[in-house]
């Protein structure tokens, strides 16, 4: 839309997400080109300028959209593989697989993984793709490629492995990047498509996968370079005992005291699980304000354990909530890991007061946009930031008995998106997606799925 044109959406439930958990019962949300330009109780104001449209939105809650934090689109086609498997084992498994992805494997399944997220409320999602395989063709433009057609907001954490198993390393040999070749290609991925403006559409981090992958120079350059270009920093961090044994046998500490001493703790900086957290490492993570992506299915589906989420957020740690890769969490929907953060979590020492419904609508909202550096634009309903939001449909037989609009989103069913707006245009009408085919996409992304199959010899 023009920036002077207007969307009214009046008649519903809201919950900002702002600093006070402003809501209201009864209200409305006026949309002014990408940006929010009012959010109240009650009629929108008479007398509103170029209302192009008028959406009563009653029977419904409106929630700032889904930030997904943690993600890896190209399993989408190796789902249901290795489902009995510990972290390192299921990388060990699949691995040989994921090695002989290209990029039409790479674009199916980025179309996948989106269509997923954005037909369930995702608005803002992000990829951490880390493995290329030589002469496999562009495969960060085929990821953001798929993200532009579907119209969420994206980042791309350009990722890279060069330690491999000659190194001490899980991946094989066949399936690393060098060191020079790793930095070289993500400062050009860097330089192609990152948008630093407000409004981005597009942004990129620089993201060496793991301390089990990578060597201990590229994670200190890899730093380096993301300060000296001006992006965010993003790996997987402290997500299995098995993780901190390795951290231990290789380089004489922890994973936390290991990222520190590379560079890799600060505010332009987050890792994805985080789940063994002792009291020290947690303090590193509050003072530096390093972000976590919560991975709650995916950390249940590998038998990694519990993530202190409680205690981080008590510290003062920047946490959002992420799918992680469908091949360890099938389902590929991050609306349906506010439910599972806030049971998972009360499985753990703090019980029922683990968190609450509101405290999980954060986590994937508001909690996301500040892991990924973009809290200020994006991730609550208030007037000036940009035009991302989703319209819940709670009238149901689904809902229609739970009187707290949050908690039936939270605990409920999978609530039905009828509309989700991003950057003022909408992408979503009644559960369906407005300018891709889902049903051409599932067709894509089986027939890939059987190529790769039959590469990998499975």
């Amino acid at each position: 839309m023009a920036a002077d044109q207007r969307i009214v959406i009046e008649n519903c439930s809201i919950a900002t997400v702002d600093a006070r958990d402003t809501e209201y019962a009864d209200g409305y949300v006026v949309i002014a080109g990408n940006r929010i330009e009012a959010v109240g109780a009650g009629r929108a104001p008479e007398g509103l300028e170029n209302v192009v449209r008028r959406i009563d939105a009653t029977g419904h809650l409106v929630t700032p959209g889904l930030v997904n934090t943690h993600h890896h689109y190209y399993q989408w086609i190796t789902r249901g593989l290795a489902t009995d498997h510990n972290l390192f084992n299921w990388l060990v498994a699949l691995y040989p697989t994921w090695a002989r992805i290209d990029e039409p494997m790479v674009y199916a399944a980025a179309q996948g993984s989106l269509a997923m997220m954005a037909r369930g409320g995702v608005t803002t999602a992000m990829d951490h793709h880390y493995v290329f395989p030589r002469d496999s063709g562009d495969l960060s433009g085929a990821i953001i490629r798929a993200a532009r057609e579907t119209g969420v907001r994206f980042t791309l954490a350009r990722g890279s492995m060069d330690r491999s198993e000659k190194d001490g390393g899980l991946p094989p040999d066949f399936a690393v990047e060098t060191l020079e070749g790793a930095l070289t290609a993500t400062e050009a991925t860097v330089k192609e498509h990152h948008d630093p403006s407000f409004d981005a559409m597009t942004q990129v981090a620089v993201a060496p996968c793991s301390p089990f992958s990578v060597s201990t120079e590229l994670l200190r350059e890899g730093a380096e370079l993301a300060r000296r270009l001006g992006v965010r920093l993003h790996t997987h961090g402290s997500e299995t005992v098995e993780e901190e044994r390795f951290c231990h046998e290789l380089f004489g500490m922890g994973p936390t005291d290991y990222f520190e001493s590379t560079g890799w703790l600060g505010e332009d900086v987050w890792m994805a699980h985080c789940v063994h957290m002792n009291d020290s490492d947690i303090a590193a993570f509050a003072r530096t304000k390093t972000g976590v992506a919560h991975c709650p299915s995916s950390n249940a589906r590998l038998a990694a354990g519990i993530a202190r989420v409680p205690d981080m957020l008590a510290a003062g740690v920047p946490v959002g909530l992420g799918v992680d890769g469908t091949a360890s969490n099938e389902s590929g929907e991050l609306h349906t890991e506010l439910r599972n953060a806030l049971l998972i979590n009360r499985l753990g020492t703090h019980k029922e007061a683990a968190l609450n419904a509101r405290q999980a609508l954060r986590l994937g909202t508001y909690g996301g946009a500040q892991v990924l550096g973009r809290a200020g634009q994006i991730g609550s309903l208030e007037p000036g930031k940009l035009a991302d939001l989703v319209l819940w449909k709670l009238d149901t037989l689904a809902h229609a008995s739970i009187a707290d609009p949050v908690t039936a989103l939270v605990l409920g069913a999978a609530a039905p998106v009828t509309a989700s707006f991003v950057n003022g245009r909408q992408i979503v009408e009644t559960g369906r997606l407005l300018h891709v085919d889902e049903d051409a996409i599932a067709r894509a992304t089986r027939a890939e799925a059987q190529r790769l199959a039959q590469l990998a010899g499975r």
